[in-house]
């Protein structure tokens, strides 16, 4: 039989068939848009970069204004002006152990107009003591420049007999758990140096946690605290008052800021307690803003007499580094930081 053609079936396949390329067509079109969109953010990057910045630059602090840190961001984000040509804006955004403020850095646009300035609490015993971060101390930022440290010093009652860090440690040996020392609080930077010290020293000292080491200072002079590990402003005028006595100071060399103490490490070898600051940008910053932050940042440091006025805060400038060399610090800090919160059961509360 002759076979008889089905004028609806063929029309039905034409239309398939121009269906099947008008569909490939259009997604011809949608990846070669979208093809031309990425190369025109490709290329804008290079020209944001070379235009940076051509207004403020937001520098999110995470704790209070007239604190350390906030002193410490406007005296260097004042200087990093002048070499950017740009003004900084300190943004004090407080809470959580600078959580809050931290998060919000992570989460801003990666265009250089939102820096952090980050410290040893927010991105290396932030992520050990609070393993809930809303971010990723690592995936979530860009580290730009490691820019300072503050070394710690060890403060007893000066009627205590021992003179030296090794006789204080013979001391605490010869009476376990009849000492105690002095924090600022739970899983604060105080209470994890005090707690390295008794891991390195091998001995047992009672923790005391207070709202802050100024209320724990009055109880040291009365001698009703054996010690505490104090920043160097606040430590440093009761010594030379005569109403407390250092032994020593957490950096591993002696610190130009107090050059008549001996390292702790002398006697407990590597041990070392800095509070760093430094400063990050959200991830996906573009290397070349990376690198004109940090070139101003260490042009900064160099300033005579912005060291100046960094030792009067009781900050050694860092020295001249990379992201790179940041970076590795940083991961060097948080996990000796995390060994130590988890071998000796620290929490936050």
């Amino acid at each position: 039989m002759p076979r008889v053609s089905n004028p609806a079936a063929t029309s039905d396949k034409a239309r398939s068939r121009h269906t099947t390329s008008d569909t490939m067509n259009s997604m011809k079109r949608t990846t070669r848009a979208a093809l031309a969109a990425a190369a025109l953010v490709l290329a804008a990057v290079p020209a944001l970069a070379q235009n940076y910045p051509n207004r403020p630059i937001r520098l999110i602090v995470p704790f209070p204004a007239a604190g350390a840190t906030d002193l410490f961001a406007r005296t260097l984000g004042q200087k990093m002006g002048e070499k950017l040509g740009a003004t900084l804006v300190v943004d004090n955004k407080p809470g959580a152990g600078g959580a809050i403020g931290s998060d919000l850095a992570a989460k801003a646009p990666p265009d250089g107009y939102t820096l952090l300035l980050a410290t040893t609490s927010t991105h290396a015993i932030g992520p050990a003591i609070t393993p809930k971060l809303p971010y990723d101390t690592v995936r979530d930022f860009t580290p730009i420049a490691h820019v300072g440290d503050a070394p710690s010093i060890m403060l007893v009652p000066v009627n205590t007999p021992a003179k030296t860090v090794r006789e204080w440690i013979d001391n605490a040996k010869k009476n376990p758990g009849k000492l105690n020392y002095a924090s600022s609080g739970n899983g604060t930077i105080v209470q994890l140096t005090a707690e390295l010290f008794k891991a390195q020293a091998g001995v047992f000292v009672t923790h005391i946690p207070y709202r802050g080491t100024a209320l724990a200072v009055p109880d040291l002079i009365s001698g009703k605290v054996d010690v505490l590990f104090d920043s160097l402003p606040t430590g440093m005028p009761h010594v030379r008052d005569g109403r407390l006595r250092a032994l020593g100071v957490t950096s591993l060399k002696r610190s130009p800021l107090a050059p008549e103490l001996p390292p702790i490490a002398d006697t407990l070898p590597g041990f070392e307690s800095n509070t760093w600051f430094g400063f990050y940008g959200p991830k996906g910053l573009p290397a070349d803003i990376v690198a004109r932050v940090n070139k101003a940042a260490n042009e900064a440091l160099a300033d005579p007499e912005l060291k100046d006025k960094l030792a009067r805060l009781g900050i050694e400038p860092a020295n001249a580094g990379t992201p790179e060399q940041f970076a590795k610090m940083v991961a060097v800090d948080a996990a000796k930081w995390k060994k130590i919160v988890v071998d000796r059961k620290i929490t936050n509360d």
